[in-house]
Parts: structure tokens; C-alpha cells; sequence
């Protein structure tokens, strides 16, 4: 077992939120709040919330962290040069090696981060609907951004334009939300002013060819439009994917 005082912080994902940050910390604590960005839309997210975010998560108000139980994750709001900031943080081993590693549940707390941030700062207190997709390629296939031509997006700036490109049937364009070593998010106005997510898998045991995993965020579509992305998407990630799910 590691001795703790051999460990290190190191931040998983930092973002800045256009928000004070006792909204941001209310949005860290209340789940009613936490379902509008947390994971996506699956008829176990309520109990998933209470589980990690009540019954097994310490809460200091005054400072603005959330420990969770089990893990050696944490949440932190701040307040720096008058800009509030999220910063998901992991106590690791000082000689641990992190760099283009991939780690599902690191990946995951960079999606929700990102989410959370989308949430608030444009769309507070509404409703969202989601879809989730995972998997691993199927043979001679590759890593999500690969197959829908999104690689190259990476070399943008944040907040930078882009497309339009053709997405599962769907021309669309917006702008660099954000990227990371194994992610791209970006924003998609045609769903109302959603978010895609794309995350790429390196070929592994678990998927010698890649895999990956995307979330669609959307809001305020109407259920016909909603039912049409389901319908593309779900089509085009089980034939290129071993394994599909829309939660």
C-alpha cells in the first residue's frame, strides 16, 4: 500500500465556469442539479448520483471540496483571479508516470467537468437528453475520431469554428469545446446549443483494434428529431462497433 505522504496531487481536469462559485458547488451538491450534467440519460442515474454523490462523498462547505469514499478523487471550486474554476483533482504515488495513459474513470471525470461547464454556463436549470455510445472496434476498424473524420479538429484552437462536417447522416458545425490526449468535445447548435463528446480507446486487451465512446448532449429538441438521432446514430455506431448502448 502507498504510504500517504509519498503521494502527489495531480489535476485531472481543470475549467473555468461562467458562474459564482456557490452555483457552481450547488451544482456539485443537489441532485437535482447533478442529473442535468452528470453521465447521461439511463435509468440508473438517480441511484448512481446518490451513491457517489451522497452516500459516499464528504462535503466542506466552507472550503468547496468534495472527497469521494473508495477513490482518491476530488472536486475543488475556486476562486482565482475573480474567474471560478472546477478543478477535479487525484492524489497519486510521487513516482507514478501519467502521461497518454488512458484511464476510463479519468476520461469520465473529464467528460462530466466539461458537461457540468456546458450546463452552466449556458444552459442553468434546463433539461437535457442524451445518448451514450460505447464499444470497441470491430476488425480492421479504429478509435471514434478516426472513423468520423474528426482527428484533425484536434489541431484547432478552443473556441475555435468548425465544419461543417458530416456526422452519422447530419451536417454540422460549431466550435472546439474542448480537447484533450483522448478527447474532443464539441458544441453543436443543431441540437440546441449541445454537446458532442468523443472519446478514442487505445488498441488494448479489452479492444486490440481501439474503441471508444461518444455522448450526445441535447436540448429542447423535439421528440421526433430526438427519435431521428437516436435512430442515426444507433445504425451508425453498431456497424462499426462491437458493442452499443444508448442509455
Amino acid at each position: 500500500m502507498t504510504d500517504t505522504a509519498s503521494k502527489i496531487d495531480r489535476v485531472l481536469v481543470e475549467v473555468t465556469i461562467a458562474a459564482p462559485a456557490d452555483t457552481v458547488w450547488n451544482a456539485l451538491r443537489d441532485p437535482d442539479q447533478i442529473r442535468r450534467w452528470f453521465g447521461w440519460d439511463a435509468d440508473t442515474l438517480a441511484d448512481e448520483i446518490t451513491y457517489i454523490f451522497v452516500d459516499h462523498a464528504k462535503a466542506d462547505d466552507e472550503t468547496r471540496t468534495l472527497v469521494f469514499e473508495g477513490v482518491d478523487d476530488r472536486f475543488e471550486v475556486v476562486v482565482r483571479d475573480g474567474q471560478t474554476r472546477l478543478r477535479v483533482i487525484r492524489s497519486v504515488a510521487a513516482d507514478a508516470t501519467w502521461d497518454d495513459i488512458y484511464e476510463d474513470m479519468t476520461e469520465g471525470w473529464i467528460s462530466f467537468a466539461e458537461q457540468l461547464r456546458l450546463y452552466l454556463d449556458h444552459h442553468a436549470g434546463a433539461e437535457r437528453r442524451t445518448l451514450y455510445f460505447t464499444g470497441a472496434a470491430k476488425e480492421d476498424g479504429a478509435s471514434p475520431s478516426r472513423v468520423l473524420g474528426l482527428a484533425g479538429l484536434r489541431a484547432l484552437a478552443d473556441g475555435a469554428t468548425y465544419g461543417p462536417v458530416e456526422l452519422a447522416g447530419e451536417a454540422l458545425s460549431g466550435q472546439v469545446h474542448h480537447r484533450t490526449t483522448f478527447q474532443l468535445g464539441l458544441t453543436v447548435p443543431m441540437w440546441g446549443g449541445g454537446l458532442l463528446i468523443v472519446t478514442d480507446q487505445p488498441p488494448g486487451d479489452r479492444a486490440p483494434h481501439g474503441g471508444g465512446s461518444v455522448i450526445l448532449t441535447t436540448f429542447g429538441l423535439e421528440e421526433a428529431a430526438f427519435a431521428d438521432l437516436e435512430t442515426r446514430w444507433s445504425a451508425w455506431w453498431a456497424a462499426r462497433y462491437a458493442a452499443a448502448s444508448a442509455g
